[in-house]
């Protein structure tokens, strides 16, 4: 095991360690509630979509629709669990742009020939077309050109910049115009353009994930796909979820503030997410589809909150936010109907929307 290789596990290891920290810091937080008190919930956690994510399960309904709580039906709350990571599971291996064999490394690879694709591949595409659309390209689902150059999980100390000229050229094929679908087939209409679902991906798949524990009786859950929580019901009947909001670059050791959650999806996107340093300087994930490299803005971080099963349209929505400022984000998300934001500036300052209920700390 050489050294580079050794560095890199552990900076892994760290990540993931930090991030377990956060699930546990929010499973308390979900207990805060004032009310009758929830027996432990079912949970579980595995390692997808390159983060640690966590399934809790409170309570659920038996055959005969009385509830219970999760404890007393453990067989029935980890078969559930397992089915939505199962689900998760086979969802990446279709969207995944760097897993071999998925729908999206076939439609990247086939020099602008059709590739025919499974359903929820087709609809995600659509969907992420969408907010192309929305943002004038500012988030584009085409940038796997500009992505794939970017190494955002480089060991301290070993990050490079990628080649200036080769990121130019892969700028110039990010368009979303260029995706062409016919029923379940899909092709690049430019073969250089390629596909990148990231800013899109969590979200979606915590809401198949959330149909699928419903489906299974499920009547009070969190999951937490690394930054993307989704609320079933709440704690208990008179008790909200409480979720925190951590405050950007705290290591996942600290949050800004607390919301209450009741069938509600919550995402947050920051800066201080995948960050590298170069000679001194660092270099964020979000990239500016013009140029390749990280976009500047005011905002370190944005949360927003919608209704349950909407977590994939606040996904790209967060990541809008982000990439326009504060300004003209907080113009939009108050002029879209169900989703409300939390913004926290390079300043410091905490901003919210008119319909946020937002407890600072």
């Amino acid at each position: 095991m050489n050294g580079s290789y050794r560095k890199t596990m552990q900076r892994k290891l760290n990540r993931m360690a930090l991030i377990c920290a956060l699930i546990a810091a929010v499973s308390m937080l979900c207990g805060c509630g004032a009310g009758t008190s929830a027996a432990e919930p079912v949970m579980k956690d595995g390692y997808y979509l390159d983060t640690i994510c966590s399934v809790s399960v409170y309570r659920m309904a038996d055959g005969q629709g009385e509830v219970k709580d999760a404890a007393d039906m453990s067989e029935a709350a980890e078969a559930a669990i397992d089915e939505a990571f199962d689900l998760c599971k086979d969802l990446e291996s279709k969207i995944s742009r760097t897993r071999e064999g998925s729908d999206i490394s076939k439609i990247n690879s086939a020099g602008g020939e059709w590739t025919e694709v499974s359903d929820e591949t087709r609809e995600l595409i659509q969907k992420g077309m969408e907010y192309s659309h929305l943002s004038d390209g500012a988030f584009d689902i085409t940038v796997g050109g500009l992505t794939e150059q970017w190494d955002f999980h480089a060991p301290e100390g070993e990050a490079k910049l990628p080649d200036k000229v080769s990121l130019t050229e892969a700028a110039k094929h990010v368009n979303y115009r260029n995706i062409a679908i016919e029923g379940n087939s899909v092709r690049l209409t430019d073969p250089e353009t390629r596909l990148d679902l990231g800013g899109i991906a969590k979200g979606y798949i915590g809401d198949k994930m959330t149909e699928v524990l419903e489906s299974q009786g499920v009547v009070s859950a969190v999951i937490n796909l690394g930054g993307n929580v989704i609320c079933i019901g709440g704690k208990t009947d008179e008790d909200d979820f409480i979720i925190g909001v951590e405050t950007p670059f705290s290591d996942r050791k600290e949050i800004t503030g607390k919301i209450d959650a009741r069938d509600m999806t919550l995402v947050t996107s920051g800066v201080y997410e995948r960050r590298i340093e170069v000679d001194g300087k660092t270099y964020h994930h979000i990239l500016d589809t013009k140029t390749g490299w990280p976009v500047e803005t005011d905002l370190d971080a944005v949360t927003l909150t919608a209704e349950k099963g909407h977590s994939g349209d606040i996904d790209a929505l967060s990541t809008i936010c982000l990439i326009k400022g504060y300004d003209a984000a907080s113009r939009l998300i108050e002029e879209t109907d169900g989703v409300e934001a939390v913004f926290i500036l390079k300043d410091g300052k905490t901003e919210q929307t008119s319909g946020m209920e937002f407890e600072k700390e």
